[in-house]
Formats: structure tokens, sequence, C-alpha cells
């Protein structure tokens, strides 16, 4: 079933998360799975390793592994969209993830719109001569990471607009 949905994740789920600590993405493929976070004051994403996909359970524990050295407060998963803004096959398997992960998490697991960020990643890396390399991946989850924070923030200027009318 095709599903049309933009960055679905609940309102007040954004609007209670932590103002502070640090948030970790994931940009999920097949193959492999990139990873970002941020820091501490949820204002600056960067890119920090790659998991090659070959089992559930490995992949839960370098997430969990990732989780704890960060002290994460939160995990966003990138959820791709097609470029109409339907979902795919990738999508499906991004919901899945996130589902085992808040079963098997302790923290919240929210989603992010990651439409065009391996793009975006992969020229931002030629840019700086990079090239095109594996690291796109975790580049692409810092882009994620970054267009979440983005969304968190406005998510929170809202709620303090709100309250202070």
């Amino acid at each position: 079933m095709v599903q049309e949905t933009i960055n679905d994740d609940d309102f007040t789920a954004l609007a209670e998360l932590p103002s502070a600590g640090r948030i970790v993405a994931l940009d999920p493929g097949t193959k492999r799975v990139g990873i970002a976070v941020c820091d501490e004051t949820q204002t600056v994403s960067r890119a920090v390793a790659i998991i090659e996909r070959s089992s559930w359970k490995k992949l839960l524990n370098a997430v969990r592994s990732h989780l704890v050295e960060f002290d994460a407060a939160a995990l966003v998963v990138g959820l791709p969209y097609n470029s109409d803004g339907t979902e795919s096959e990738m999508s499906a398997e991004a919901r899945n993830l996130a589902a085992k992960f808040r079963l098997s998490l302790d923290i919240p697991v929210l989603f992010q719109d990651e439409r065009g960020t391996s793009y975006e990643a992969r020229g931002m890396m030629w840019a700086s001569g990079e090239g095109d390399s594996v690291r796109v991946d975790a580049e692409a989850a810092a882009i994620i990471l970054a267009d979440f924070l983005d969304r968190l923030d406005a998510a929170r200027r809202k709620i303090d607009n709100h309250i202070a009318n």
C-alpha cells in the first residue's frame, strides 16, 4: 500500500524531547547504515560511522553501542520517500527498523524525511574533493539529523509562541 506522509511523528513527541542531550540519526540502507550525532545543545550534526548490515541483532548491537557512547536522548531514522512524497518499499523497511528499535530501546525513535540526502551528501563530498565514497551514508545521516534539528527547533518555537500568547 502506498501511503503519502511527511514527517508523521506526533507533534507532542517532538515537543517532549529533552532540550539538551545528543541525538543519533540513521540513514538506513540495504547494505549499510550511516550514523550521525549532534552536539549536546542539539545544534550541529556530524557524520560518525557506517555499519555494514548483516543481521538485525548485529545492527541493534552496533546502534546500541553508539547510543551508549553518546548518551543519546533519542534516535532518528531517515524515512525514504519517492520524489512525489509517496512511500516506497524502502519506506516500509525504515518503518520496520524503527518499530524494532522502539521495542528494543528505551529512548524515543522518530522519523525524518530523507529525500535527496544521499545526493546532497555526494555533492558535498565531491565539492570537498572526497569523491564518491562509502562515507556518503554517514554524511547523509548527518544531513538527516540537521534537517531533524531544524524541524525540532521550529516545533519548539511554535510551542513557545503559543505559550507566550
